[in-house]
């Protein structure tokens, strides 16, 4: 029966931790799992106890720091870009009006549902705007400065 509730916690906070993605909550989660083989093997309960305590806090010293380290973005790196970490900074062509409510922009050839980053601006079809972020399948667009009006991101110099 101990057994049933470590794995029920590990589980309930490796859910958790699919929201917050700060790699905190789940190391309690390994914590929770590893208690849950000692109740397996007939631990009592305050050892159950030390062992998610134990697990826990070396998962959180140990494991948590070398993941951080090692999952720094591309741009950090100094390696290509991919998936959204790619389109975040690049520019697009709007295709439908885009303000706070609704848009559509065509970015590297793939259209995309828009909303300006400022609730404030519109950008009318034609122009050209920069993605500040994406958020889910919407991309977050403010003016591009940096283009000309008309001038392709390839004809700069």
């Amino acid at each position: 029966m101990d057994a049933v509730f470590w794995i029920v916690l590990g589980v309930v906070l490796a859910v958790a931790e699919i929201f917050t993605t700060t790699l905190f909550l789940i190391m309690f989660g390994v914590g929770a799992f590893a208690a849950a083989g000692a109740a397996a093997l007939g631990a009592p309960v305050a050892l159950q106890a030390v062992v998610f305590a134990v697990v826990s806090a070396l998962s959180l010293a140990v494991v948590r720091p070398v993941i951080r380290r090692n999952a720094r973005s591309a741009l950090e790196t100094g390696e290509q870009p991919f998936g959204v970490e790619a389109i975040e900074g690049s520019s697009a062509v709007v295709l439908e009006a885009v303000d706070a409510d609704h848009g559509m922009v065509k970015i590297d050839g793939e259209l995309w549902t828009a909303r300006s980053y400022d609730a404030t601006q519109r950008y009318a079809p034609g122009e050209r705007v920069q993605v500040i972020k994406v958020r889910g399948a919407t991309a977050l667009v403010w003016q591009d400065d940096i283009s000309a009006p008309g001038e392709l991101p390839e004809a700069r110099g």
